[in-house]
């Protein structure tokens, strides 16, 4: 049976990586440690309510697990494809939190009470190769983060993850409760989880460092400079006023990541379904941009009904909540948005396209065949984005050119998209991509 099991798995493959990741870890860790102690004077970045903390020896207990759950997660999974995404993850995360450690090293500020009984031969073993450094991002918080999307696919028994749960909840708290780290190592160490989540995804898709393709257009250029900058002006401002500001490296790491996609990873990079849902990674990673473009959308969009109909079956307008939905009648939705989900509801499609961006041709191809199909359900089709007055128009407009009764020319199409909604706003380039676009799809008919 074991050696059934074993057959099933790529466990030589398992093997090489846990064979590169411990001496790894223990290496530039090891290094991080050593580095801290060369330096005349590290500071600590503590509150004083910290000390309010208990300190519990029995939670190394969590603490140490930590350890199992990283050695033998490699060799849970059926799949090559799979194992390598993992290990990426555990190697980014090393890689970026020593990196940090080294450039900014920081001390743990409170000393440890002597500790007796069976935790203290864990302790004992941790201070063994652990010093009071290697605080923020805390790399154990990091990990677990990993360790636990990566568990909570394998885990399927209702009762099962309910523990898993508790359990990783209990490893994380343990970094506080053993006098480990300060409260700041938790959530960048669980940022950098995040990150490393979202860099490398477990599914069959393209993994962002390779999808990176560098963008030729300088209206994505100018967008993601002015990221760029709130992202640089978040972090600044956290870093000098400190305290509760520090909250705003959450923004600047958002803000970053959406100039990134920006310049180079592009709709990919906010990791949409195809039923327009975001990877929870995306959603948390984004958290502060993805708020602050649907309060953007409600600013412009509060006086305007939320969707029009342009023809019998046909609406545009901006992405509806669940009751806008219901109250249209519970139509198919498609969502051209690459930043803001659709609700979960039976039907849904997304083409994601940047905002602010004009798509590629065939991308507006693909948008008005989807519409097409929606149609051929028989149901009525709800096409939107952001607004409902670019990218989900321009689909529109494609879809009408090329499918729509007489397939009118693309003048007479916009035409008739606006007299239902007037805010619609196509400029040149715009035109030039749908002209390209139902040009194409003319001729593969």
């Amino acid at each position: 049976m074991i050696a059934a099991w074993f057959a099933q798995r790529p466990w030589k493959r398992a093997a090489a990586w846990l064979t590169l990741l411990g001496p790894l870890f223990y290496a530039t860790y090891g290094f991080a440690n050593w580095w801290a102690t060369t330096r005349a004077q590290v500071p600590s970045a503590a509150f004083e309510w910290e000390r309010q903390i208990p300190f519990w020896p029995w939670t190394i207990f969590p603490y140490w697990t930590i350890n199992v759950f990283y050695a033998l997660s490699l060799f849970l999974v059926r799949s090559k494809h799979m194992v390598d995404r993992h290990a990426l993850r555990l190697v980014t995360a090393t890689a970026i939190a020593v990196t940090c450690f080294v450039l900014w090293p920081l001390h743990f500020s409170f000393g440890q009470p002597p500790v007796d009984g069976a935790p203290a031969f864990l302790f004992n073993a941790l201070r063994g190769f652990d010093q009071p450094y290697n605080q923020a991002p805390s790399l154990h918080i990091a990990l677990a983060v990993i360790l636990w999307d990566w568990y909570r696919r394998l885990v399927t028994a209702r009762w099962a993850r309910a523990v898993m749960h508790v359990w990783a909840f209990a490893i994380c708290a343990s970094v506080l409760t053993t006098w480990q780290h300060h409260f700041i190592d938790i959530p960048t160490g669980a940022l950098l989880g995040i990150v490393c989540v979202w860099l490398w995804p477990l599914e069959r898709v393209v993994a962002l460092p390779r999808a990176w393709k560098l963008a030729r257009d300088p209206q994505r250029w100018k967008l993601a400079g002015f990221y760029a900058v709130g992202a640089a002006l978040c972090l600044a401002l956290a870093l000098a006023v400190g305290g509760i500001a520090l909250w705003l490296a959450w923004p600047a790491a958002s803000l970053a990541a959406v100039a990134l996609n920006y310049i180079g990873f592009g709709a990919r990079g906010f990791q949409m379904d195809a039923r327009g849902r975001m990877a929870w990674s995306a959603r948390w990673l984004l958290g502060p941009y993805r708020a602050g473009a649907a309060l953007n959308a409600w600013l412009w969009t509060r006086k305007l009904p939320a969707s029009v109909e342009v023809l019998p079956g046909l609406r545009l307008g901006r992405i509806p909540n669940a009751t806008e939905w219901q109250a249209a009648g519970r139509p198919r939705l498609l969502s051209l948005s690459a930043e803001l989900q659709l609700p979960p509801v039976a039907g849904a499609r997304c083409v994601p396209m940047l905002d602010l961006v004009v798509p590629q041709p065939a991308r507006l191809r693909r948008a008005a065949a989807v519409i097409e199909a929606q149609r051929r359900s028989g149901d009525a089709v709800w096409i939107c984005c952001a607004l409902g007055f670019s990218r989900s128009a321009a689909a529109l407009i494609g879809w009408v050119a090329t499918h729509g009764d007489g397939t009118p020319a693309l003048a007479d199409a916009e035409k008739l998209v606006r007299q239902a909604r007037p805010q619609i706003v196509l400029r040149p380039a715009w035109h030039a991509a749908l002209e390209q676009a139902t040009r194409g799809a003319r001729h593969h008919e």
